[in-house]
């Protein structure tokens, strides 16, 4: 919400298109300032891609925001976006079982599978404050459709203020002589990696922590080279289904170079609260520690 409210201020060419959940993506706060380029398509999300489309056709920078489970009811109109080259700019909101008590209907679970395929679509996934506000604005000077994956939770901040996050890059945030697995994560399962490594530590045991928060275009050449700096052991662990997320990404990069371990969720979730959520469906820093142990003892 901050950074979409200060994009507007300096690039009269953004607009916002919102799908009745403002309040909750905080998308309110451009609608406020605002008024004369912010646009209400309620809950109907096909229309509210097709208003994107329209608009970013007539010169404007659209930024359309919704949780992320409602843009599965999109994604004919999101297709046909991309082969029409279109600059829109899509924020689903609340994702994974780390929205906690809102339950299954409302997890944004399918959402990095169903816009990795799409030709030439950029998949962002940032883990903090920081890193968000630097992925609206990477997305916005961008040309050409964006996803950005945000997470609910209040996550501690991991960046300085001003730290750039590139499309197409990744961020090593631990890292020691002698780390025996590389886990990769990106989102609210970072903070998950990096409680693991704290965790692992005394026992000895290092892993070294990337945020892929670049999930497409994957930054493969760093992932390949920290990986194989761990004798080719790897964690990789998402809040989102097994299919076309993070896990999938990364085995195709690590084809035949790595020893990988995925974590996602795997059945269908119910509700309660994030933390309980993250340990019930394999995805917590315990699930991580059991996984890098079981690697470095083969």
């Amino acid at each position: 919400g901050n950074a979409l409210l200060s994009l507007g201020k300096v690039n009269l060419s953004v607009v916002a298109i919102d799908g009745d959940v403002k309040n909750s993506t905080y998308a309110d706060k451009f609608f406020e300032a605002f008024p004369g380029r912010s646009f209400q398509s309620f809950i109907a999300e096909q229309n509210m891609v097709g208003v994107g489309i329209g608009l970013a056709a007539k010169g404007y920078i659209p930024f359309i925001a919704t949780f992320a489970a409602f843009l599965t009811r999109a994604h004919d109109q999101l297709r046909m976006a991309a082969y029409s080259l279109s600059n829109i700019k899509v924020c689903g909101s609340h994702v994974g079982v780390s929205i906690g008590e809102d339950g299954p209907s409302q997890m944004g679970l399918e959402d990095v599978a169903m816009f990795r395929p799409i030709p030439g679509c950029v998949v962002l996934y940032p883990s903090d404050a920081v890193s968000s506000e630097a992925c609206v604005a990477a997305a916005a000077s961008h040309r050409g459709m964006v996803y950005l994956r945000m997470s609910r939770p209040a996550t501690p901040i991991l960046y300085p203020a001003g730290e750039t996050f590139p499309i197409g890059g990744s961020k090593v945030l631990r890292k020691g002589e002698g780390d025996a697995v590389t886990v990769i994560a990106a989102g609210i399962t970072l903070h998950e990696a990096l409680k693991a490594c704290d965790e692992l530590k005394k026992e000895g045991i290092g892993i070294r922590v990337i945020d892929a928060y670049s999930v497409e275009p994957l930054d493969e050449a760093t992932i390949l080279l920290e990986v194989a700096a761990t004798r080719g052991r790897a964690v990789v662990v998402e809040d989102h289904y097994a299919g076309g997320g993070l896990g999938e990404a990364v085995a195709g990069a690590l084809a035949g170079k790595a020893v990988l371990k995925h974590l996602c969720v795997r059945e269908l979730p119910r509700s309660g609260k994030p933390d309980e959520l993250l340990e019930r469906y394999g995805i917590s820093a315990s699930h991580i520690v059991r996984a890098a142990r079981e690697l470095v003892r083969g």
